[in-house]
């Protein structure tokens, strides 16, 4: 509101009462101070004017209902949040639906601050975001921050991760290992780059082989027959997340194939049907509740302005082995 009148060129009470709708300024001066306002993206309920008020102690989540992985986060949230204080609101993030505008109604209810589960913005965005309100990105790697900047992330090794899915396919025995990457959905970069750098280091290069693909079980299932219908099968398929393993393995299994006798299959995330006994996925596990909890701890820290010596909490992986992967059949 100070930059508003700032800038207007008038008081900040001026520019409160006509914010308000109130009486008091011609209407020349109620068109350039609302023009202002629009310009330097005021809102009345921005976490900013809540902050100065010292009225909100709400975190605003967003989070992709269709996401297992996020589901059992956003479970761990809510009592993390409950502990340090704070209450939750959660907003969903759907296909057809801008992901800004689903930021926006968490704000317009006066949202302290974000934590986003797997956002698919853009870091300048994230960064202009979290002018607004103090913001924890979870699951994604952003470029360095600057220390003024009040952004946080909370993830994964995915380097780390897709290492050992690797490192542990080439123990068994597999040199064909095909990646369906998650295309561009979060994280996928890093999955991607990680599957060709532990290839390469496995003096497997000339074995590396991508399929197109995305983080649901659609993309997976296209991927699947896409595989089948090539000139020769892998002999393991590393997905980038487990519900595009769940489409594959649904597609090979239709398709007549024995997983993992015909073709090992492995996932990441180790979300909650995984180990259903009926799917049995083999798979990289993240830890939900930890990236959960140091998410609030991170959300409530920023707001508070409490000094932390990083602003970028990595959490190790692990390897889970269950059912769908075995040594590769003999020749």
């Amino acid at each position: 509101m100070a930059q508003v009148a700032e800038r207007a060129g008038v008081s900040r009470t001026l520019v409160s009462f006509i914010l308000d709708g109130k009486p008091g300024a011609s209407d020349e001066t109620r068109q350039r101070v609302l023009a202002v306002a629009e310009e330097l993206g005021y809102r009345p309920d921005s976490a900013a004017r809540v902050l100065a008020q010292g009225r909100s102690r709400t975190l605003g989540v967003l989070m992709d209902v269709q996401q297992l992985h996020q589901a059992a986060m956003v479970t761990s949230i809510y009592p993390a949040a409950e502990k340090r204080g704070y209450e939750v609101l959660l907003s969903a993030n759907l296909p057809d639906k801008p992901e800004a505008h689903s930021i926006d109604a968490l704000l317009a209810h006066r949202c302290g601050a974000l934590i986003l589960l797997g956002p698919g913005s853009s870091s300048e965005y994230l960064s202009d975001l979290s002018q607004r309100a103090p913001t924890v990105v979870v699951g994604e790697r952003l470029p360095e921050r600057a220390s003024e900047i009040p952004l946080a992330t909370v993830r994964t090794d995915d380097v780390t991760g897709m290492r050992m899915a690797v490192d542990y396919l080439v123990e068994l025995g597999h040199r064909d290992i095909t990646h369906v990457d998650g295309g561009g959905d979060p994280g996928s970069d890093d999955r991607r780059d990680a599957y060709r750098q532990a290839m390469r280091d496995n003096d497997l290069a000339d074995h590396i082989t991508e399929v197109p693909g995305a983080h649901n079980e659609a993309a997976g299932a296209d991927a699947g027959r896409a595989i089948m219908a090539g000139a020769a099968l892998p002999t393991a398929i590393l997905a980038g997340n487990d519900r595009c393993a769940f489409g594959l393995l649904d597609v090979l299994s239709r398709g007549g194939l024995d997983v993992p006798g015909d073709i090992s299959l492995m996932g990441y995330d180790d979300s909650l049907l995984s180990d259903n006994p009926r799917i049995d996925l083999t798979t990289i596990h993240q830890d939900p509740h930890e990236l959960a909890c140091r998410a609030v701890d991170f959300a409530v820290d920023l707001l508070e302005e409490t000094a932390r010596d990083s602003y970028d909490i990595v959490l190790e992986p692990s390897l889970k082995v269950r059912g769908t992967t075995g040594a590769p059949r003999p020749v």
